[in-house]
């Protein structure tokens, strides 16, 4: 199973796991209530999982600008 990690704001790709062995469990995934996991993570029909994370530049911005929270996209 191939995990992508994307940024929700900017769309950036973060990075990349590729590994049958990975389970979501190792990734910390399991944790997530079922509304989180709906939130964060997606499969596409090739069985890839992309978990939708926030990058540490819209981070930054976020964390300076509160108020971009209130957008519904902030940073694109």
């Amino acid at each position: 199973m191939a995990v992508n990690y994307v940024c929700r704001h900017c769309r950036t790709v973060i990075g990349r796991i590729e590994s049958p062995q990975v389970t979501e469990a190792q990734l910390g995934l399991h944790s997530l209530t079922p509304d989180e996991r709906r939130d964060i993570i997606a499969y596409d029909s090739n069985g890839e999982m992309t978990v939708r994370v926030t990058c540490d530049y819209c981070k930054e911005a976020l964390d300076h600008n509160p108020e971009l929270m209130l957008l519904t996209n902030p940073l694109q």
